[in-house]
Formats: structure tokens, C-alpha cells, sequence
């Protein structure tokens, strides 16, 4: 009888103990959404690479295309459940700043994934003829640049004019006021168009070792730009950002540290998602760090200490993982 009793009450006590990870679980969506981006670039590479880790290891996941603004705004209205984009910007839409029209309450962190580097090249001809050293040159001298980003709706396109507005004061149309212009351009034909001479300047917001650099370097010869200090504090009071160094051992045409405008490419997540579940998600990321790598190399920057953001919101149950992990 006492054997019985001891059976039953160690039944009813393991089954206290798995039924609140059950019934929480049943919380949990279905299927998970992951809204990547545009195909054939490491968003989109790393994108299924997430969605198929995290359905061998937590919840059936899909993958698809997306971009870093639609895919905060998609996330805050629930049309998806996560996806990429830039701590700067879920931070910007955590305000309600443009270019989002109101505050997204429902839009979190859920890590910071890896650096992003904002780059500004220019041909080495233009700066040397008219005195570039820095892209406050630009501003100070009111230069007819011809200049160049991606299209609007990208992350790099919102960096690259928040650095302008609220770095410098300045808009695209004071670009165009000096004799200048602006286009948005994919990489490919900005490279492109600035090795034919049909741009002085192109922009954008990429990894610490980009390869769209090396190739620009292979056409034409080029200088990067440091972001003045002034901007990037600027910056970073507004947007949350941080300053990095283009480091010389990284590209041909860089000969000492570049200082200049810093983020992290990060998943934006539903803060109305179950904290076990999100932190499930952050768990098997860390643990599946090195498979992550294989698939998009940055991967490797994945670290406890940078993954909470300072200036953005971060999911509850991530916080939690992240603390743990230090």
C-alpha cells in the first residue's frame, strides 16, 4: 500500500511539474512566419537557414522574403511572427518615426545578430578634386554630388538618410538644391554606376567584410568616408546607433581606422509571443551558432554581451536567455 501510494504521489508530482510546459506550449503558434529578404542576399540565405533550424529544434517554421522596414511594420501587426532588419529602425518604430506613422507596440528584439558597417564610397578622383576627407565635407561645401543608395524601404536607405537629417540637417533635397542627385540603386548598379563615372558617392549598410566593397575596389579606385563625430553622436542620441572602424587590414583602399555609423542586423520579433517560446528561439540559436555560420559567415559575431540592444525594446523571454548566456 505504501509502495502505492509513493508511485502515485511521485506521478502526480511529475505531472505538476511537465502539465504548466504543456499547457504553455499550447499557446505557442502553430506554424512560426519568418520574414526574411530579398532573395539572393544573406537575409535571405540566412533566413531559411533560421526557419529550418528552428523547426528541427522548437516549432515548425516558414521562410519568406521580406524587407527592414515591412518586416517590423508586418511583425507589429502580426502578419508575421519575426523576421530581419535593423536595431535603429525597430527602435525608430518602437517611437513611431518615420517612417512608420505610429508607435509599434507589438515589435521587440529578439538578439542582435551581427554588425552592421555604414559605408560611404567615393571615387578617389572626386574627393582629391574637391578636398573630401569626411562626409561632413560634403554638407560644409555644398557639393554637386551625384550620389547614390538603395531604394527606399531598405535599412540602408533609412540609415543613410537618417545620417543626412539628423546627423547634418540635411535632406535629399538639399542634395539636389547644390546641383547634385540622388538615386536608389541595387548594389550591382551602383557599382557599376560608380566605376563609369556616373555616380561620385554610393551608400549603404552592410557586414564588416563585404564583398560589394571588394568588388567597387576592383573597378575603380575609391575612398571611404568617415562619418564626422558630431553626426554620429547625433546619431546615436536619436537612433540608438553606435560607432564602429572600417579596419585597414579589411579593404585595399582603407589605410587607417574609418570611423563611422554602426548598427546591428537583428530579428524583430512579437512581443505578444510566449516568453518560453521566444526564449526557446534565442536558446537554439546560440546552440546552433556554428551551423548558422556555415550558411551566412557574420553569424559568428552572434554574442551574449551585444545581443540586447540599448536603444530598442527586446523581448522579455530574450532578455532572459541572453542574461543566462553571459
Amino acid at each position: 500500500m505504501k509502495k502505492l501510494l509513493l508511485i502515485v504521489l511521485a506521478l502526480v508530482l511529475i505531472t505538476a511539474c511537465i502539465t504548466p510546459a504543456l499547457a504553455s506550449k499550447e499557446e505557442w503558434p502553430e506554424q512560426l512566419r519568418f520574414m526574411a529578404g530579398p532573395p539572393g542576399g544573406n537575409w535571405f540565405a540566412l533566413g531559411g537557414a533560421l526557419a529550418d533550424m528552428w523547426t528541427k529544434t522548437v516549432q515548425q517554421t516558414t521562410s519568406g522574403t521580406g524587407g527592414g522596414v515591412s518586416n517590423v511594420i508586418n511583425t507589429n501587426n502580426t502578419k508575421g511572427d519575426m523576421g530581419f532588419s535593423v536595431t535603429a529602425l525597430v527602435g525608430a518604430a518602437a517611437k513611431g518615426e518615420e517612417p512608420f506613422k505610429s508607435p509599434a507596440d507589438n515589435a521587440a528584439v529578439l538578439a542582435n545578430l551581427y554588425r552592421q558597417y555604414t559605408y560611404f564610397i567615393m571615387r578617389k578622383d572626386y574627393a582629391e578634386k574637391n578636398g573630401v576627407t569626411s562626409l561632413g565635407d560634403i554638407i560644409d561645401k555644398k557639393l554637386p554630388v551625384r550620389f547614390a543608395t538603395l531604394k527606399p524601404g531598405t535599412a540602408s536607405e533609412f540609415t543613410i538618410r537618417s545620417i543626412f537629417e539628423k546627423g547634418f540637417g540635411v535632406g535629399w533635397k538639399d542634395i539636389k538644391d547644390w546641383g547634385g542627385s540622388v538615386e536608389f540603386a541595387s548594389y550591382s548598379d551602383g557599382k557599376n554606376l560608380l566605376a563609369d563615372n556616373h555616380l561620385d558617392c554610393f551608400a549603404f549598410a552592410v557586414g564588416r567584410v563585404a564583398s560589394i566593397v571588394m568588388e567597387i575596389e576592383t573597378q575603380t579606385d575609391v575612398v571611404i568616408l568617415p562619418v564626422d563625430d558630431q553626426a554620429r553622436q547625433k546619431m546615436t542620441e536619436s537612433l540608438g546607433t553606435v560607432t564602429f572602424e572600417i579596419m585597414p587590414e579589411t579593404y585595399n583602399s582603407v589605410n587607417e581606422p574609418v570611423p563611422t555609423v554602426g548598427d546591428y542586423t537583428c530579428v524583430v520579433v512579437r512581443k505578444d509571443l510566449p516568453e518560453d517560446l521566444v526564449y526557446s528561439l534565442a536558446k537554439a540559436m546560440w546552440e546552433n551558432k556554428a551551423t548558422l555560420a556555415s550558411a551566412v559567415k557574420d553569424m559568428e559575431e552572434l554574442n551574449p554581451e551585444e545581443a540586447v540592444p540599448a536603444g530598442a525594446p527586446a523581448h522579455a523571454g530574450a532578455v532572459k536567455f541572453w542574461k543566462e548566456a553571459k
